[in-house]
């Protein structure tokens, strides 16, 4: 990351909590790394995700740290966290909760289900059927959960962090439209190169133990004061009119581009909007850039669209059309 802009007696442009929670996130990537080799991009978007109030889809093949990469954030972070592996059989209250009957009392009690925590790791989300996805959709766009008619918070933090393989992998169900949607990034973790791979091998070579976070080092770096201290800096991010015109431009875009049957809802992009002054907050600026939209479209965007058949027989990939539309959209100035 660059380092926060100076003014003119060189003092950095943040103070006090802001500049301490700037820091804190710094350090956590850091953290995150000694578990996790060359995922950067993966370990920013989850930062991001925390000081939007988002939630995360990382997708990739099986092997690719996507579950360690989550626990390595869970690890870093002085939150709870609950871990749920989604398997065909898995039905909605194994997430959410149930009214159980206690014998002794001749009453129902109700007991809280994993989704009662900070930060939940969906393990394998779409190898479960829809009407058990569908089940975190309240959890994950109202922070609470509605059992029996009564209205239950969740704590705050809560981030989702769902991971699954592509949707032609066998045993695989594709997330619903409404449920994507409620992803602020998806997130793809790409095979590691050839040099990150070896580093992977040298680090098992050495004992690094996956299943151990504590005997590779990873200590909890940043807790939930130091994310809101983020989340009230971002939210004072400069946005001129111009760069949100450049937001609405671009999802407007997708809607009449002939490649796509479903383009981006403002729903997606408002999320852009959001995305693009976490990331140009990180990067040491109270106000966005054009390059900051650049850089957080295709995580926020690529999972809120729907390729025609035609196109995607030609191999035409969601992420093309959206480079495609932002090497035509004109850049404001």
């Amino acid at each position: 990351m660059m380092a926060p802009p100076t003014d003119n007696a060189g003092n950095t442009g943040t103070t006090g909590d802001a500049a301490t929670a700037r820091a804190s996130l710094e350090t956590l990537r850091a953290e995150i790394a000694k578990a996790v080799v060359g995922q950067d991009p993966a370990v920013t978007g989850l930062v991001v995700a925390l000081l939007c109030r988002g939630h995360v889809l990382l997708e990739g093949v099986p092997g690719v740290a996507k579950t360690l990469l989550v626990r390595a954030l869970a690890a870093a972070l002085e939150l709870d966290t609950k871990r749920v592996q989604f398997t065909p059989d898995l039905m909605p209250s194994d997430i959410t909760g149930s009214l159980v009957y206690d014998a002794r009392t001749a009453e129902f009690s109700f007991q809280p289900g994993p989704v009662f925590t900070n930060l939940l790791l969906a393990d394998e989300i779409n190898r479960t059927p829809p009407k058990t996805q569908s089940s975190l959709l309240e959890a994950m766009e109202e922070r609470q959960v509605t059992v029996d008619g009564t209205p239950r918070p969740l704590p705050e933090p809560f981030l989702v962090a769902a991971t699954q393989n592509p949707v032609e992998y066998e045993g695989t169900y594709p997330l619903p439209e409404a449920q994507l949607d409620r992803f602020l990034l998806k997130l793809t973790i790409p095979l590691p190169s050839r040099q990150d791979e070896i580093n992977v091998l040298t680090r098992h070579a050495d004992g690094f133990n996956p299943r151990d976070l504590r005997a590779a080092g990873i200590r909890p770096v940043a807790g939930p004061a130091d994310l809101e201290a983020a989340r009230a800096a971002v939210a004072k991010t400069a946005v001129s009119p111009e760069i949100t015109g450049y937001v609405v431009d671009i999802c407007r875009a997708t809607r009449e581009s002939p490649s796509l049957t479903l383009g981006v809802s403002p729903r997606g992009a408002t999320a852009l909007l959001a995305t693009a002054r976490a990331w140009a907050w990180l990067t040491g600026r109270d106000y966005v850039i054009p390059d900051d939209v650049k850089a957080l479209a295709l995580p926020t965007l690529r999972h809120r669209v729907q390729l025609r058949p035609e196109a995607e027989m030609e191999g035409v990939t969601a992420d093309s059309v959206i480079n495609a539309i932002l090497s035509h959209v004109p850049v404001p100035r």
